[in-house]
């Protein structure tokens, strides 16, 4: 039976009721810092997975630490009734490396701290807000007899490209496949515009390394005859990409993806996407383009090469005067269907090659692209989901980033996957300063008890 009007009510009751253990909860495995990316946090990543089955635990399911060849997976059951169905409930709590005073931390990022109805720290929203949103949802979804089962998934390597996640399904995918999943790690378009993916883009990374001597060399004795490896770097990059325009010059990449249709572009447009609100959202001064045609289609639909660092030679106060021996650059390419990323990386070693035979091209494993289905019962559950908790319905677009999880899960288990995410641009994602809302974990409650009970009756 769908939930009523007065339901609803007493739902929000016990919701707004919770929020002192919301609270509680978020603390303690925020200020877990399980970094992935990092070696020296390798404790925590144990650290983190325990308090996570902690927290399953006291909240009345059963908590599962799962080992992997890498960090741990925790899974959390709530079984409700033996003879429904399963929904898996995928989020991750490993997080972005932090450092207060680095970055633009103005504030201890592994501390949790509430100010105005929000909590701070990192992976405050990306993912563990979200995580512990879940939790609650799937306390209540018990509490009002929804007849479904939820199995939490909580990954600790999202942030490393998700190395470990298909040898987690091809041992343990069966003993834990659900009839459907539901993923909570995306962003509205806006605060108060929800928004409900059906595609992600892909991603492959490499690191650019030329080494042109064994030790720093006197500019002054050595300049002009020594061969400077960031200079080289640099002009390597800028004929992978045109750093004005975005273009992609990598010979051959341009056959390799396909621009959307004419009818997701218009829904690209439609969603309400504001080009101001974008910029204030992540503080950008400024922008390659300013239409909202132009911009949804770079971060949704198109294909990126970014440089995120050029490392080498001297970078602390002042001018050191040498010529460095050795230099590397950090890039990637976000991709869209139906791009492989081994191709990509193919095609940019062979660039690399031309332009300058000693740069040394490595990468590691990457992403392709995801593309889930924009209509159907599923698509029609969030959007009625999102309007029971928040009052809105989404837009269906898609998000530029990339969830490894995503693809695994498809390929392994073939059910229908929603992508219904809580978090706000204005949240921070990989940002310094991250926080979650209050609101936003009221309404995400709400919001997946609703999506709950009506899929209980599709599977």
């Amino acid at each position: 039976m769908p939930l009523t009007a007065l339901d609803k009510d007493r739902l929000a009751q016990q919701v707004d009721a919770r929020r002192a253990q919301f609270a509680n909860d978020l603390k303690q495995i925020v200020e877990v810092p399980s970094v992935s990316a990092q070696a020296k946090h390798k404790p925590d990543m144990r650290r983190c997975a325990e308090v996570a089955a902690q927290l399953i635990t006291q909240a009345g399911g059963k908590a599962e630490i799962v080992e992997t060849r890498g960090n741990p997976i925790v899974v959390g059951s709530f079984e409700n009734d033996p003879r429904a169905p399963w929904v898996a409930i995928y989020n991750h709590i490993d997080v972005q490396p932090a450092e207060e005073g680095r970055d633009g931390w103005t504030r201890p990022p592994f501390v949790c701290t509430e100010e105005d109805g929000r909590w701070y720290g990192r992976g405050s929203t990306d993912d563990k807000g979200p995580a512990i949103t879940a939790l609650h949802a799937a306390q209540l979804a018990r509490a009002e007899q929804v007849a479904i089962n939820v199995r939490l998934v909580w990954e600790l390597e999202e942030e490393i490209g998700s190395p470990s996640f298909e040898g987690f399904l091809e041992v343990h995918g069966a003993r834990f496949k659900p009839a459907s999943v539901l993923v909570s790690d995306t962003i509205w378009l806006a605060e108060g515009k929800p928004a409900v993916p059906y595609g992600l883009r892909g991603l492959a990374g490499a690191l650019l390394k030329l080494r042109t001597a064994q030790k720093d060399a006197h500019s002054g004795l050595t300049g002009g005859a020594a061969r400077n490896p960031i200079a080289e770097l640099a002009d390597v990059v800028s004929k992978c990409v045109d750093a004005r325009t975005g273009r992609i010059l990598i010979e051959g990449f341009d056959r390799t993806w396909q621009p959307v249709a004419p009818e997701e572009a218009k829904d690209f447009v439609d969603s309400g996407f504001s080009v101001e609100s974008f910029k204030s959202a992540h503080q950008l001064d400024s922008l390659r383009a300013d239409t909202p045609e132009e911009v949804t289609q770079r971060i949704w639909g198109r294909p990126t090469f970014e440089v995120h660092g050029i490392a080498g030679g001297y970078q602390d106060e002042g001018i050191k005067t040498v010529v460095p021996p050795y230099g590397e650059g950090k890039v990637s390419m976000r991709l869209v269907p139906p791009q492989d990323p081994d191709e990509c990386i193919r095609l940019l070693r062979e660039h690399v090659r031309k332009l300058n035979p000693d740069v040394e091209v490595t990468h590691e494993k990457g992403l392709r692209a995801y593309a889930g289905a924009r209509t159907g019962p599923y698509a029609e559950a969030a959007s009625d989901a999102l309007e029971f908790g928040f009052g809105a319905r989404p837009a269906f677009v898609r998000e530029g980033g990339s969830i490894g999880a995503v693809l695994s899960m498809a390929e392994a288990w073939n059910v229908p996957i929603t992508l219904l995410g809580l978090s706000l641009p204005a949240d921070g994602y990989h940002g310094p300063n991250e926080s979650f809302a209050w609101g936003q974990a009221r309404g995400g409650m709400l919001t997946f008890v609703r999506y709950l009970e009506r899929v209980a009756t599709l599977a």
